[in-house]
């Protein structure tokens, strides 16, 4: 049975995450729901990269298994159907062993904070009215690449084996009326990207030092991190595989 890849962007407002639950509206479900309508078919997907209640992302994908042809027509057909706030980008012909989850090289996430009131901003990033000491926050987000071990930034009864991250690119900039924290590695924690970003303004508001937010990441205690920035500032912005995977576009 063929496998294919389906890339998919959203705007994660509405929903109460990326991956099926019960009795919540997800994105997988309308996708899923999208499906069954046009081709009276069920279909199940599998996700890629889980993002919580109303974040956002630029790329994600799922895979599915299935004896249905999907065309490139389809995809327009599916986006038709499927609310304003889901797009399907491309749907790609894969191995039928290639995992959309497990074969990730990695995942890229930024999360968006504006100083000066902006109604522009309100929906996709996080209204954060205070001075920064820039040259400290960047110093934190430096300070992130020498760690493994990322406990302190997983929230509570996260069912994982363990919780070391490679962590591949970390750093804060400025573009136009954003600062904006971006961050690259093999895996994330749940919560672990807003609890990072939390943790790290609190330096930049010179309310802890660096060398405090290496105590706290050397603590391996939860309940240490900040965990208070709201999803909607949080983007999933690249799923990237190896070479050659997503290289069969459907026609």
């Amino acid at each position: 049975m063929p496998r294919y890849f389906i890339e998919v962007a959203y705007n994660g407002k509405n929903y109460a995450g990326f991956q099926v639950q019960q009795n919540a509206n997800t994105i997988q479900s309308e996708i899923e729901k999208a499906f069954g309508v046009f081709f009276y078919q069920k279909l199940e997907l599998t996700g890629s990269s889980r993002t919580d209640a109303g974040v956002h992302s630029l790329q994600n994908f799922y895979h599915v298994d299935t004896n249905l042809i999907l065309e490139r027509k389809h995809i327009y057909n599916l986006n038709a159907i499927l609310p304003p706030d889901i797009v399907i980008k491309n749907i790609y012909n894969v191995a039928i062993d290639a995992h959309c989850r497990f074969l990730a090289n990695y995942r890229s996430y930024e999360y968006f904070v504006y100083q000066t009131k902006n109604p522009f901003l309100k929906e996709t990033a996080w209204h954060f009215p205070f001075s920064i000491n820039m040259d400290a926050l960047k110093e934190a987000a430096n300070v992130i690449k020498s760690y493994s071990n990322f406990t302190t930034f997983s929230k509570k009864h996260t069912q994982v084996n363990n919780f070391n991250c490679h962590i591949l690119h970390s750093q804060w900039v400025q573009e136009k009326d954003c600062l904006i924290y971006k961050v690259k590695a093999n895996r994330f924690l749940r919560g672990m990207v807003k609890g990072l970003v939390g943790t790290m303004l609190q330096v930049g508001r010179e309310n802890i030092s660096v060398e405090r937010f290496k105590e706290i990441i050397e603590a391996q205690n939860c309940n240490l991190a900040n965990f208070t920035p709201p999803s909607h500032g949080l983007f999933l912005v690249e799923v990237n595989y190896p070479d050659g995977v997503l290289s069969n576009e459907i026609l």
